[in-house]
């Protein structure tokens, strides 16, 4: 059986974990250990400082803003495999957290801190949590297969390109 390699980055910070014996996904919680988020407005990012209450640290987004979310870890997948990043449907519902390449990938090479890309897809600024499960990953095996040159031709009776199937 192939293993994930694990390396937090943070102390405290602990592999990413499934709620269920059932689930598919892996839960992502937001780490705000390190201190900075990185911001983006109008697609230039900019470090921003991680504030801190009562509750903890957490980062605050404006409408419409994006960042790149920390996870405090790196990891290995085994060749062969992805990591498909995507919504956890429970913060998709309740909050207004959007995850902007969604699904994205991170490929079995990937050598940086794991981080998700998210906006405040609201019209109030948003505020997520150090803790906080922020996106769910999916593991995929994948193929690679060469491209041959050659000629296309029709295999089907299917014409016209998108939404030719009908409704």
């Amino acid at each position: 059986m192939s293993a994930i390699l694990f390396e937090p980055l943070h102390p405290g910070v602990e592999p990413p974990r499934r709620a269920t014996a059932a689930s598919a996904g892996h839960d992502l919680a937001c780490c705000l250990a390190g201190g900075v988020v990185r911001v983006f407005v109008h697609g230039v990012g900019t470090p921003r400082p991680v504030g801190r209450d009562a509750t903890g640290a957490h980062i605050t987004l404006a409408p419409g803003e994006k960042a790149l979310l920390p996870l405090g870890f790196k990891a290995r997948l085994p060749e062969g495999y992805e990591a498909q990043v995507r919504p956890r449907s429970g913060t998709a519902l309740k909050t207004d957290l959007v995850i902007v390449n969604s699904p994205g990938t991170i490929d079995a090479d990937y050598p940086d801190e794991w981080c998700v890309p998210v906006k405040n897809g609201g019209t109030a600024p948003l505020t997520v949590r150090d803790g906080e499960r922020i996106a769910q990953m999916v593991l995929a095996r994948y193929e690679v297969l060469p491209f041959t040159p050659g000629t296309v031709t029709r295999t089907t009776d299917r014409a016209g390109g998108f939404g030719s199937t009908g409704r």
